[in-house]
């Protein structure tokens, strides 16, 4: 039986650009950086990956990579404040979670929610 996810591992054609972006939502360092070919951070107990292609190399809609977040509203108020426009504003879902979608700087659809009640 499968337990849990370790790391989910997304392209991106520019890692300086990408670190900044995934730093900035709060996401921890843990190998890698700006001039890596491979970046990890923490993401609770799994990770995220970033791994550097070249530009030629493109890739299309794959998915969503759904991260829970405490306070999914001032994580959104700071995408505002930092000039990033979410895809969408958060909302309450009927399946009972607050959340709101973004789109990476790669293209690659990310979404913030937590429980609610």
């Amino acid at each position: 039986m499968i337990e849990s996810i370790s790391a989910v591992t997304l392209a991106t054609h520019n890692m300086a650009r990408a670190v900044a972006f995934y730093r900035m939502l709060g996401f921890e360092i843990v190998h890698g950086g700006d001039d890596a070919a491979f970046t990890s951070f923490r993401a609770g107990t799994s990770f995220l990956n970033l791994v550097a292609q070249p530009a030629a190399r493109n890739w299309s809609w794959w998915g969503r990579v759904i991260f829970y977040h405490s306070d999914v509203d001032s994580l959104y108020a700071s995408l505002i404040a930092a000039g990033y426009r979410p895809d969408t504003a958060p909302r309450d879902a009927e399946w009972g979670e607050r959340f709101f979608h973004l789109t990476d700087p790669d293209g690659h659809e990310l979404s913030f929610a937590w429980p609610l009640g």
